[in-house]
């Protein structure tokens, strides 16, 4: 299973996330909810890198299966919402594969 951990500070600013698991619905190269969630995520980190000037902190596991994303706290205001728009889209997405495939992905928020 796919664990998905978002960090929101109290105001509901997202300033981390970790995936880490596989989901297993599928042998590798076939398994949809992997890469689907895998096309989510990197194509939010993506745009944010491409779009913004935010420079996050991205950690990821050699085998694959994890991913770790720190937002900086002193982003400027325009740059952060830019962001926490991108992540907030993200998440929207990340849960839509999550309400189809529940025993394959979950989604915890801190």
């Amino acid at each position: 299973m796919i664990q998905v951990n978002v960090v929101k500070h109290p105001t509901g600013r997202i300033t981390s996330f970790t995936m880490d698991g596989h989901a297993e619905f599928a042998e590798h190269g076939k398994d949809l909810v992997c890469a689907g969630v895998t096309a989510v995520s990197f194509g939010a980190l993506n745009a944010i890198l491409s779009l913004t000037d935010a420079e996050l902190s991205i950690e990821q596991g050699e085998e694959g299966g994890f991913l770790k994303c720190l937002v900086p706290e002193d982003l400027p205001a325009g740059t952060d919402e830019k962001v926490q728009l991108l992540l907030e889209g993200m998440i929207v997405s990340l849960q839509m594969i999550e309400r189809e495939y529940s025993k394959y992905i979950q989604i915890t928020f801190r």
